[in-house]
C-alpha cells in the first residue's frame, strides 16, 4: 500500500557539494543543521550523494579536470565508513539521512546504510538501468522533476506505481541559483492535478528569499521541500544556491507562519471559532413587533420588521417563519422571544440553548432605547450659568 504520510511536512536538506569530501565539514553540517531543525520542531531529513567514482566515471576521464563535474565528484569522494559515520550522526541528531544514489553500487550501499527514503535526480529521471535498481529496494521515492518532459514523468510516475512503491514529486527548476522569476511555482498546481495519488513538493535552488516560495508553495499544495545546505569555513566559499543556518532558520519560520494562515486542509469545511460565531450572532438581525400583537395570533410578514440588536432569548431573521402563533400579547417594537412562540425552536433544547446565549441581555438593550439626542443631552456636561 502506497504511503504518503511518509512525505508529510518533509524537509529535505541536501548537503551540497557532498560537502567537499571532507568527514569533519559534513558532521559540522549535520550538528549545525540539526539545530535548527530542533528549534523549529520541524521533521527533517538530511541527505547525502552517493556515487561510487570509479566506475560512475569511465578510467579514460577520471584525470580530466578540465571537466568541471567528472573534477568535482574526484574530488569530494569519500570511504564508505565515513558515510557510515555521517549516517550514524544524522540519525543521532534526530535526523533522518536520505541519499540519492546516482549509480547502481551506491544503491546498494543505501541498503547497506539503512537509508530509509532515496531520491532521484532530476538528471536521472528517465535513467531506466538505475530505477529498476531502486525500484527492487521497495524504499520510499522523492523524484526531482527539472527538465523533464511531461512523458518522461507519466512514464516515471506510472512505473512506480505499478510497483506499489510511495512517490513524492518535486517540482523543481534545475538552474543554480535560480532567481525569483523563474520558479514556475503553478507547476505545482499542474503535478497535483495530474497526479493526485502522489505527495508533491518543490525542490528549490533561489538565492534571494527564504520565505516567499515557502509561502506560496505550501498554500499551492506543496507538502515536502527541498534545498542545499552548506555553513562557512574552512576556506570554501559557499554556493550561491546554498542556504546558511539562519537563512534555513528562516525558511522553516515561514513554514509555520503559512500553515498558521492556511488553517484547516482544504478537503473539509473549516469549523469557525466561537468568537468569530460570537461576532457573527451580534450582527444578525431580530424579529420585533410592528405593532401591538394578541396572544393566538398568527404571525405573518406584515406583523414584524428586522432590526438590529438582537436579544437573547430573541428569535432573529434565522429563526422567522410565517405562521407561528403567539403564546403571549407581545406589544409594538417589543422583540418578540423565543418563548412567546409556538414554534418547532422552542421545544428543542440545544436550539433554545442557543438562542438564549447569543445577542444583548435584554437589561442591556432596555437601556439604549433612548433617542439619539437623549443620549447626547445626557451624556453631555450641564451648562455652568455666569
Amino acid at each position: 500500500m502506497i504511503d504518503r504520510d511518509i512525505f508529510e511536512e518533509l524537509f529535505v536538506l541536501e548537503m551540497a557539494n557532498n560537502h567537499w569530501g571532507r568527514l569533519e565539514r559534513g558532521l559540522k553540517i549535520v550538528n549545525t543543521f540539526a539545530q535548527v531543525v530542533r528549534f523549529n520542531n520541524v521533521r527533517a531529513a538530511i541527505k547525502m550523494q552517493f556515487r561510487d567514482v570509479d566506475s560512475f566515471i569511465h578510467r579514460d576521464f577520471l584525470a580530466r579536470t578540465d571537466i568541471r563535474y567528472v573534477k568535482k565528484t574526484v574530488e569530494t569522494r569519500m570511504a564508505e565508513e565515513d558515510f557510515a559515520v555521517l549516517v550514524q550522526a544524522i540519525r543521532k541528531a534526530s535526523c533522518i539521512p536520505l541519499a540519492t544514489p546516482f549509480d547502481e553500487k551506491s544503491v546498494d550501499r543505501c541498503c547497506a546504510l539503512g537509508i530509509p527514503i532515496l531520491k532521484v535526480a532530476s538528471s536521472d529521471l528517465n535513467d531506466w538501468m538505475l530505477l529498476e535498481k531502486i525500484a527492487r529496494t521497495k524504499k520510499p521515492v522523492i523524484v526531482s522533476t527539472g527538465g523533464s518532459s511531461l512523458k518522461d514523468l507519466d512514464d516515471l510516475v506510472t512505473f512506480f506505481q505499478n510497483r506499489n512503491i510511495s512517490l513524492a514529486i518535486n517540482h523543481c527548476v534545475s538552474l543554480y541559483p535560480s532567481e525569483d522569476r523563474e520558479l514556475e511555482l503553478n507547476q505545482i498546481d499542474f503535478l497535483r492535478a495530474r497526479y493526485p495519488s502522489h505527495t508533491i513538493g518543490f525542490s528549490t535552488h533561489e538565492c534571494s528569499d527564504w520565505s516567499s516560495s515557502m509561502l506560496i508553495a505550501y498554500a499551492k499544495g506543496a507538502r515536502t521541500f527541498e534545498r542545499h545546505i552548506d555553513i562557512e569555513g574552512d576556506g570554501i566559499t559557499v554556493s550561491p544556491y546554498c542556504s546558511m543556518p539562519d537563512q534555513i532558520d528562516a525558511w522553516f519560520k515561514a513554514f509555520h507562519k503559512v500553515k498558521e494562515m492556511c488553517g484547516a486542509p482544504g478537503t473539509q469545511k473549516r469549523i469557525p471559532p466561537m468568537k468569530e460565531i460570537q461576532y457573527l450572532d451580534s450582527l444578525v438581525r431580530g424579529v420585533y413587533a410592528k405593532h401591538d400583537l394578541a396572544e393566538g395570533h398568527v404571525l405573518d410578514d406584515d406583523d414584524v420588521y428586522l432590526a438590529v440588536p438582537l436579544q437573547r432569548g430573541q428569535i432573529s431573521c434565522r429563526e422567522l417563519m410565517r405562521g407561528e402563533v403567539l403564546l403571549k400579547p407581545v406589544a409594538q417594537d417589543e422583540a418578540i422571544m423565543i418563548d412567546s412562540i409556538d414554534s418547532p425552536y422552542s421545544s428543542i433544547p440545544s436550539l433554545r440553548e442557543l438562542i438564549y446565549s447569543r445577542g444583548l441581555e435584554p437589561a442591556a438593550a432596555d437601556s439604549r432605547r433612548s433617542t439619539p439626542i437623549e443620549m447626547r443631552v445626557k451624556d453631555e456636561p450641564q451648562a455652568v450659568n455666569r
